[in-house]
């Protein structure tokens, strides 16, 4: 069976692997020329996350990159520290560069997957036999399946399930990341500021010292811009973090040279279901949360259990695509929540709110249960062993 797979992110790798074992031929199409480099660090944790990291072969690789998690330091505006998360709670049990993940994953995928990058799904048509698949390219081809991992955003889930405003939940904060010259020496450490509804982190860039990775949430209602358009992004930006001390001054200004450059709402996609005829959906497009959610890993466990549904039913998309929302879906919609609450973490709206949170999270034995808490996210969820007839490579 051939199956189109959207995004060459996270899921869509990771799929395209569990696709390739199990005897299928999976495609990939991005929409970017080539792989994305670089991005925030991603991780994992717990035994479920690590146990597909390890089930595929790709562990040794991505501990060769791992960052090591960073400490997360709330500092005043002369630099004194407020409160600190160490890095084992902000890191979890593995991270690692967006951009280092998906070159393993693609690197695992092996050449059982074909790539078409700088192109993108424009019309999709079922038949009895397939899907009619037609790319911005004008290219035509038919697929036996369709899968989106394409993100919070998903072009799959517009054209087969409807506008994204009737799945994307705003969450009230935007979020955004570039990088600017280390000139403060920074190390992997986060320095994070905040003012009422704010806040903007600098922590050194991890493959090379003489940059810093800038990030920065800040509390909005919804805005009206094309996402597309970098000079607008950044025109918002310096509207919103107008009047901030600290480090912002020297962080906003090194932002139009930046290279690596993001931004996107904080938001949570709620899809009633994950799939419809010959198309599904995994990883963010079908339950994404943009940051908090642990996505990542829900993304890795999903892509497996997807692959091994389908050939469980010997590729019968009608009995496959139910069986995996089954296992998968109530798991998946609580990790997801874990995200409802992250911009209002890093950037309370009141200046009372913001000491309320430093002084909480001082204390040890919240931090211990904050632990917990997010450990018990990534477990409860018995994951069947589907017999891969191809050998990992």
């Amino acid at each position: 069976m051939d199956i189109l797979i959207s995004g060459a992110s996270i899921a869509g790798p990771a799929l395209a692997y569990w696709l390739g074992r199990h005897g299928f031929r999976p495609t990939i199409v991005e929409v970017a020329p080539a792989l994305r480099t670089g991005g925030n660090a991603v991780d994992f944790r717990g035994p479920l996350h690590m146990g597909v990291l390890d089930k595929m072969g790709v562990l040794p690789a991505l501990r060769a990159v791992q960052t090591g998690g960073n400490a997360m330091r709330f500092v005043g505006a002369g630099g004194e520290k407020l409160m600190e998360w160490p890095a084992g709670l902000a890191g979890g049990d593995l991270e690692v560069l967006r951009g280092d993940l998906a070159q393993i994953l693609c690197e695992a995928a092996g050449d059982r997957t074909e790539y078409l990058f700088g192109d993108r799904i424009a019309a999709m048509t079922e038949t009895a036999g397939g899907v009619e698949v037609t790319f911005a390219s004008g290219r035509q081809r038919r697929f036996d399946l369709v899968i989106g991992a394409d993100g919070v955003h998903s072009g799959v889930r517009r054209l087969a399930f409807g506008p994204e405003e009737q799945f994307v939940k705003h969450l009230g904060y935007y979020v955004a990341g570039w990088d600017v010259p280390n000139e403060w020496g920074v190390g992997k450490d986060s320095r994070l500021h905040n003012l009422p509804g704010r806040m903007l982190s600098v922590a050194g860039a991890r493959h090379d010292p003489a940059r810093a990775a800038v990030f920065g949430v800040f509390r909005s209602a919804k805005l009206s811009y094309d996402r597309h358009d970098r000079g607008q992004i950044e025109g918002i930006l310096r509207e919103r973090y107008a009047g901030m001390t600290w480090l912002a001054p020297r962080l906003l200004e090194g932002m139009s040279s930046a290279t690596d450059f993001w931004f996107d709402q904080i938001c949570r996609v709620d899809n009633p279901v994950w799939s419809t005829g010959r198309v599904a959906l995994v990883g963010d497009a079908a339950c994404g949360a943009t940051i908090g959610g642990q996505g990542n890993g829900t993304a890795l466990v999903s892509a497996y259990v997807l692959a091994g549904e389908l050939a469980a039913a010997g590729g019968d998309h009608r009995v496959a695509f139910p069986a995996y929302e089954k296992r998968i879906g109530k798991f998946a919609r609580g990790t997801q929540k874990g995200g409802d609450t992250t911009g209002m973490f890093l950037a309370p709206k009141t200046g009372r709110g913001i000491r309320a949170r430093n002084w909480i999270n001082n204390k040890k034995w919240f931090l211990d249960l904050t632990f917990k808490i997010a450990g018990d996210r990534s477990t409860g969820l018995d994951l069947p062993d589907y017999p891969a007839p191809v050998k990992a490579r």
